[in-house]
């Protein structure tokens, strides 16, 4: 896809193929690199750190609700743990997971050029990230907090737990995003290589793009949302509590603003991922390339017009219930449009059925799943049945945690050779797959049951009737975390084991490609230029199927 023109890089002419992960030496190398990639390996660290933590408090509620009596928690432990895996997941893994580490690694590299625009901005956004995350693990360590994920009013207004950390943990990660997003766009937009012209950008960095534009627009409004809530708590003046003349449905407002665009802070760069996998490993041409690209950018605009829907019960007049329920079925299309392009660029591709093709399969079945039983929330009389039942929960699940977790597995092992330099086991890869998607199903699928037939969240007591469908899920979560400790047991065994990845396992045409693997520390000597698409695949290689 490129050439290189110009000198090696100075100071590099003679270790140009010297890793990134040698270059260096030291923790505080690490710490205190501008490095893209080693910024993108210590977020991809961290991520998957929290992740372990907010997978075992799931495991810790699920356990609980093995049976209809409280066995292991009492109703404030529960609360205190299903809102440790709530806020941990979403706060430190979901919204930074896809764009902070692959982000960061690959954005770069697919643009040709040596870093971001701000490389010290980055580092700084990665700081930021730890000292939100202190924040709410001190939250964990000091009793931990039981007012959800979401910090609902007045209950977040009066209760004696430890509120106030949890909120500036998640007010100092939203400066996080926001200088993650300004960085990304000014890259995107002023750093691409000569003949990179938009309709020349992989389609991972449309996503990452709209993502930015999401991140940058609408973090403010959770973090004003935030702080008045905290100064609400220290100075006792109303402004979300009634007991003080304030309006706690207004919270619900400006958090909803924030929180369902940033759904798609977190599923858009999955839906990037997909488009790289898609084409790549079905050999073959993205179908509807601009539809693709134009949908992200829509589903960034339509999602800010949507958080009514969250409040169809909350006491909205009938008329905002009425607009918002059409505007929800109205971000389905792009939505759609991206999915009936990946099917379309399937259809007559050489397909391999490789671990990163399984998974982007099951990205595809979890989230058409996800985004079909959106459908039933977004009916006026139909949401009112299901709010906060099962049936929510397993929603968000399967789009959320579904989508971008298949996304996210699918992009690292798709690009794990160019990081790490390693192949892993692909036998290995497949069975672990299959575990994950089978324990994500049976986890899942059976709360969409359970909730349209009336079994409320958040409680850990719950009716006899109800017990089969709570322990086939109990069972489907430890059956999904086995199939994610055999993922991460095969990658890391192939950082020692595994054999020498070449520069282009894949045969793909995207400009990282074009570097070594794992990357040079300056990513390509000299100049790249682009000199057509990154999927302009000249025939299909049947024998790489």
């Amino acid at each position: 896809m490129s050439s290189t023109t110009g000198d090696l890089a100075p100071g590099h002419e003679h270790d140009h193929h010297a890793s990134y992960l040698t270059a260096t030496k030291g923790v505080a190398s690490w710490l205190f690199t501008l490095d893209h990639k080693r910024i993108g390996v210590m977020y991809l660290v961290a991520i998957l750190t929290f992740f372990l933590i907010g997978g075992l408090a799931a495991l810790g509620v699920r356990a609980e609700l093995f049976t209809p009596e409280p066995d292991l928690f009492t109703g404030s432990q529960y609360n205190r743990w299903f809102t440790v895996h709530g806020a941990v997941m979403v706060f430190l893994v979901l919204v930074p997971s896809i764009p902070a580490s692959l982000g960061n690694f690959f954005l770069p590299l697919m643009l040709g050029q040596k870093d971001v625009a701000f490389p010290r901005l980055n580092l700084l956004s990665f700081h930021i990230y730890i000292l939100g995350a202190l924040f709410l693990i001190y939250t964990l360590i000091s009793g931990g907090v039981e007012t959800g994920w979401t910090f609902y009013t007045p209950y977040s207004s009066t209760t004696d737990s430890s509120v106030i950390s949890a909120l500036m943990g998640a007010f100092t990660l939203g400066f996080s995003s926001i200088l993650t997003g300004i960085n990304f766009i000014v890259t995107i937009h002023k750093m691409r290589a000569p003949g990179m012209t938009w309709r020349k950008m992989p389609l991972f960095l449309w996503g990452t793009y709209a993502t930015s534009l999401i991140q940058v627009l609408a973090t403010p409004v959770i973090a004003v949302t935030l702080f008045l809530l905290m100064f609400e708590r220290t100075f006792h003046i109303g402004i979300f509590d009634p007991a003080l003349g304030g309006d706690p449905v207004l919270f619900q407002h400006f958090f909803w603003f924030y929180s369902h665009p940033v759904v798609y802070v977190m599923i858009l760069p999955a839906f990037g991922v997909i488009s790289e996998t898609v084409s790549i490993h079905s050999r073959k041409h993205i179908f509807g390339y601009m539809a693709i690209a134009a949908s992200s950018v829509a589903i960034a605009f339509i999602g800010f017009l949507v958080w009514g829907h969250h409040m169809f019960v909350s006491g909205q007049s009938e008329l905002s219930g009425t607009i918002f329920s059409l505007i929800t079925f109205g971000v389905a299309v792009p939505t759609a449009i991206k999915v009936f392009s990946w099917v379309g660029t399937m259809y007559g591709g050489a397909i391999r059925l490789n671990s990163v093709m399984l998974y982007t399969l099951a990205f595809l079945f979890i989230f058409t799943i996800g985004g079909l039983t959106g459908l039933f929330l977004a009916v006026l009389a139909v949401d009112v049945h299901m709010h906060d039942t099962y049936f929510v929960v397993a929603h968000f699940h399967y789009v959320m945690m579904g989508g971008t977790l298949m996304g996210f597995i699918a992009g690292i092992h798709h690009w794990w050779p160019k990081m790490t330099g390693k192949m892993y086991n692909e036998k290995l890869a497949k069975f672990g797959c299959l575990v994950v998607f089978t324990g994500f199903n049976l986890t899942f699928f059976t709360q969409f049951v359970m909730g349209a037939r009336g079994m409320p969240r958040r409680y850990h007591e719950y009716l006899p009737e109800f017990q089969l469908w709570h322990q086939l899920s109990t069972i489907g979560a430890f059956t999904l975390a086995a199939g994610l400790f055999i993922t991460l047991g095969y990658l890391l065994l192939s950082l020692k084991n595994g054999e020498k990845a070449s520069k282009n396992p894949w045969g793909a045409k995207s400009l990282e490609w074009e570097t070594e693997s794992p990357p040079i520390e300056h990513n390509f000597v000299g100049q790249v230029v682009c000199d057509h698409g990154p999927y302009d695949f000249d025939e299909i290689d049947y024998s790489r199927g």
